[in-house]
């Protein structure tokens, strides 16, 4: 019908990735993201780990080239996403004997374990969540403590009060956080994707904190750059009297500052960067639920906001300083760089006067060599020519050749002159 672009389908199936499971009835859901090992970029032995589920539970393997999936595994279901840096791992448990008004958490069931302790990777968000079905919780003091001792619990309505989330973002004995999902109005479709957003807003929000991570290890760095990059600059302000010397110590230090800088920022860029973008994500999923207020309790969205707001703000300031020291040096170097070209072309302009003196004073000597030259020359021409005339007139009594010779010195000494002058206008022009 058309000739048609290799990826368009590809391109036209994007907008379907990664479709949220259906929830009907209470349930167990269990989310592991895990960090992929550094030389395993493409996730390999995540898909490994997937080929060996299926095979385990009956299921084709997955396409080598696929980024997710799902896999059934009799009366649950397991979906499982790659992602730039980790695997996400979403385990769907139906539990028909969780009810609403429960004051205790259910068990998480022995296949639940073994697929957590086998997951590869390094696990970062290992969240629980319950689904149950009712009216909801009542906030009393004996609920709210026996959910959630820590006395952290948070909770909003979400989805234009079609549902309640409970959350304390805490970990509880077995490393797990707990997350609470009461249904009132949300058919299973639309469960699925209140929970996919709720798995996402906890895995892209410790995702994100993985940058304030490394901003703490990296801002005594941070710091000591800035402490050198001042010094110089008051070095660079008071070393007039150093020299060349000092000025090329300064700009081997500040060329060090600045390797040193570069390095910092490359160890750190790739880092904040992606934690800045997953921290816009929470804040979208967070937009996404529509949250409201559940009465006694802070919503989820004000909790993040006075823990979590102020930790990626601490990043963005460290990559704000990282910016204003790479700038900081740039100018520095500028300046001792512009102050080194000054003296050189003092120095170059004081090594051409010399050269000009120089050059003067081996003109007047070259034409006082010249002149020497001349009377040197005329003196053996006149020589010559009086041995001949001596030759020519032998007769003691005749003065002949005397008066030849008186006669052509001034001939031979205006001819040895112009001769002179001649060859030097020649080599001149040549």
């Amino acid at each position: 019908m058309f000739a048609e672009h290799p990826l368009r389908r590809e391109l036209n199936d994007e907008v379907h990735a990664r479709p949220p499971l259906r929830i009907d009835g209470p349930a167990l859901v269990l989310h592991l993201a895990s960090l992929r090992a550094p030389g395993d970029a493409t996730g390999q032995a995540d898909l490994r780990f997937i080929a060996d589920l299926a095979q385990h539970h009956g299921a084709p393997a997955p396409d080598p080239a696929s980024r997710y999936g799902i896999l059934p595994r009799g009366e649950t279901q397991l979906k499982w996403e790659l992602h730039t840096e980790f695997t996400s791992y979403t385990l769907v448990m139906p539990r028909p004997d969780i009810k609403a008004e429960n004051l205790t958490w259910a068990a998480l069931p022995a296949d639940a374990q073994t697929l957590a302790s086998q997951c590869p990777g390094q696990v970062v968000a290992a969240l629980l969540l319950e689904f149950r079905a009712g009216p909801g919780l009542q906030q009393t003091a004996e609920t709210v403590a026996a959910l959630f001792p820590s006395g952290d619990a948070v909770a909003s309505s979400v989805g234009e009060k079609s549902a309640e989330v409970w959350t304390d973002f805490r970990l509880d004995g077995s490393g797990l956080g707990r997350m609470l999902l009461i249904n009132r109005t949300l058919t299973p479709g639309r469960a699925g994707r209140m929970v996919q957003r709720l798995l996402e807003i906890e895995t892209y929000r410790l995702m994100a904190l993985m940058s304030l991570a490394l901003t703490r290890r990296a801002n005594p760095t941070l710091t000591d750059l800035e402490s050198r990059l001042k010094a110089l600059i008051e070095r660079t302000a008071t070393s007039e009297a150093q020299g060349d010397a000092g000025d090329r110590q300064l700009l081997d230090a500040l060329t060090q500052l600045a390797a040193e800088t570069a390095s910092l920022g490359t160890a750190t860029r790739y880092r904040l960067s992606a934690g800045a973008a997953y921290a816009e994500l929470v804040m979208r999923r967070l937009s996404d639920i529509r949250e409201g207020r559940v009465d006694g309790l802070s919503r989820l969205s004000s909790f993040l906001d006075r823990r979590f707001t102020p930790a990626m703000r601490t990043c963005d300031a460290f990559l704000r300083r990282l910016d204003q020291l790479e700038t900081g040096i740039d100018r520095a170097s500028d300046m001792l760089r512009t102050r080194v070209d000054v003296n050189l072309q003092a120095q170059n302009a004081a090594l051409l006067s010399d050269m000009e003196s120089r050059s003067r004073t081996q003109l007047r000597i070259q034409e006082a060599v010249e002149g020497l030259s001349v009377f040197a020359i005329s003196y053996y021409l006149i020589g010559l020519l009086k041995v001949v005339t001596e030759g020519l007139f032998p007769s003691e009594d005749s003065h002949a050749h005397k008066w030849l010779a008186a006669l052509a010195v001034p001939i031979v000494l205006g001819a040895v002159w112009l001769g002179v002058k001649r060859l030097r206008r020649a080599i001149k022009g040549h």
